[in-house]
């Protein structure tokens, strides 16, 4: 599959942990807690800015990962997430 991103998924900014300061969470986020930055049409506010976590960043749309739609995605990266501990 070569598609980007699905604008408006969000799952990435919810399922999995990130350890590193986000804007609004200095401590990080945990497992299943929703980013503040995530906005009310589930992007990222940060998308594009520098004070983005850089694990954000590097994070690539990958349809192992993401599967076909939203609900595969968050479904994987929780599982991902709670297998990786």
């Amino acid at each position: 599959m070569s598609e980007g991103c699905r604008a408006g998924c969000g799952a990435c900014c919810i399922a999995p942990s990130i350890s590193s300061a986000i804007p609004g969470m200095p401590e990080g986020k945990p497992a299943g807690v929703r980013c503040v930055q995530l906005d009310e049409d589930n992007l990222c506010r940060l998308f594009g800015d520098p004070s983005r976590p850089r694990v954000c960043e590097r994070f690539n749309f990958d349809a192992s990962v993401c599967g076909e739609h939203r609900e595969e995605a968050l479904a994987t990266l929780t599982w991902l997430e709670q297998d990786t501990r």
